[in-house]
């Protein structure tokens, strides 16, 4: 296999939010898709997968539950508040230290680096047999000295855990 190389002009890399306290109805759960980001993954020689993405470069997809819809408005104040007051406009890095093969794709581990601080983690990747490949993992905001975002005097937060999620499409040359 070749090595490949993803972005978003051929594969997403999303983050998905949840709310919770007294007043989650009030607020909104997010689909947030990364805008700049590249990744590689290496499997000639010692198996490799890199990932960088621009946390400044978020945009919001959707916003589900809630009281009201979210305008364009309301989507850019949330990106702007993410990048000023959650990731403070930080690199996002991750690096493999192992990646195996699997029965159905790839199980990797490695380091993710956010806000400066470094911390374990491990996902699998699935791969279809047409190339499909997925592939998510959890992030906890506060491994990362991240305090969740709060709203509303704390009766409305952004849940700690947050999903990120990778979709693309291996060259037909790869498989």
């Amino acid at each position: 296999m070749a090595i490949q190389k993803f972005g978003p002009d051929n594969a997403s890399l999303t983050v998905r939010t949840a709310r919770q306290g007294a007043a989650a109805k009030a607020g909104h759960d997010l689909l947030i898709e990364v805008g700049a980001w590249d990744a590689t993954l290496d499997l000639d020689g010692q198996p490799a997968l890199t990932l960088n993405a621009d946390s400044r470069s978020l945009l919001v997809l959707e916003g589900t539950g809630g009281i009201k819809a979210l305008t364009d408005d309301d989507r850019a104040d949330i990106a702007k508040t993410i990048n000023e007051e959650v990731l403070k406009g930080c690199a996002i890095e991750f690096r493999s230290s192992e990646v195996q093969r699997t029965p159905g794709g790839l199980a990797v581990r490695g380091e993710l680096t956010l806000r400066g601080k470094r911390s374990p983690a491990t996902f699998e990747l699935a791969i279809g047999d047409d190339g499909h490949l997925t592939g998510s993992t959890t992030v906890t905001q506060t491994q990362f000295g991240m305090k969740p975002y709060r709203a509303l005097f704390g009766a409305l937060k952004l849940a700690d855990e947050v999903q990120v999620a990778i979709d693309g499409r291996l060259d037909q040359s790869s498989l």
